[in-house]
């Protein structure tokens, strides 16, 4: 079945150029860089020129309402969706990115709000499943349990009590936390999360809110999408706007707050706060 485009009319309003794009990134951290990226369906332009930069070791956080592109956008990075005009650079390098494998090659790791997890198996197989360790033609079992021990440790990932759990009897943060665990296992050097803390409750929240700093600080790329604007002051470092297709505003948190961050999201423009510009003519 083909997905459809997050923008779902062409009688939109037309969007000028962003209003308040930052560029204060140094250019030797940024990981990944979008520079002019397009994507239309039909006669639908879902994503309108978005030029935006990830730092290493940072937590940006894409928000915007529903159909502003965030999901085609990063469904454009992660190599389900070709880009129908614009570049993408990896390490400031121009690369396409043809499919989730090629994406996952070069460290990209996306973790869905479905989490692709696998109820009626336990935690390892659902770490490896598809990329299984195999000693003389059979599974390796130990070093399997080992390596997934090891990466839940190097996240602070407490809770899960037993690697041998199945997934089904595990709460919602803890399944969250599998599955970035099994994003970040194969060196993944970027982290898309899609809306992580949806339907959690606060300890839950908590918990993976924590695991997202844990990422940052081992130099992981984090790219959040998130409605909830309260967990993103928490966790994020930078936050980039869409509306309608455009990315509208971006820079660091510090530069927003609860009240302007409404404001880019519902009108695409903002008169609060220190990160306000005029809109470009």
């Amino acid at each position: 079945m083909t997905n459809a485009p997050e923008s779902s009319s062409t009688s939109l309003p037309v969007v000028g150029p962003p209003a308040h794009l930052d560029s204060g990134v140094s250019s030797s951290s940024v990981l990944l860089e979008l520079r002019g990226i397009t994507k239309s369906f039909g006669a639908v332009q879902a994503l309108k020129h978005v030029d935006l930069e990830v730092p290493a070791g940072q937590v940006t956080a894409l928000i915007g309402d529903n159909g502003a592109g965030k999901s085609t956008l990063i469904k454009a990075i992660a190599g389900i969706y070709a880009p129908t005009s614009g570049q993408i650079l990896w390490n400031g390098e121009e690369v396409h990115v043809h499919s989730p494998r090629e994406a996952e090659q070069l460290g990209i790791a996306t973790v869905y709000q479905d989490l692709a997890l696998c109820d009626n198996l336990d935690v390892v197989q659902n770490m490896f499943l598809g990329h299984e360790e195999t000693r003389y033609h059979q599974l390796d079992e130990i070093s399997m349990e080992l390596a997934a021990k090891k990466v839940l440790a190097d996240l602070s990932v407490t809770t899960v009590k037993s690697v041998r759990q199945k997934v089904a009897s595990l709460s919602g943060g803890q399944r969250q936390s599998i599955a970035v665990a099994k994003a970040v296992m194969r060196d993944s050097k970027l982290v898309i999360l899609d809306e992580p803390t949806a339907a959690l409750g606060v300890s839950q929240t908590a918990q993976v809110l924590g695991l997202i700093h844990t990422l940052a600080s081992r130099g992981i790329a984090v790219l959040l999408i998130s409605h909830n604007l309260a967990d993103v002051f928490v966790v994020a470092d930078r936050v980039a706007v869409m509306y309608l297709g455009n990315l509208v505003s971006s820079g660091p948190i510090s530069d927003y707050d609860t009240a302007s961050a409404v404001d880019w999201i519902t009108t695409g423009a903002s008169t609060r706060g220190a990160s306000t510009m005029a809109p470009a003519s």
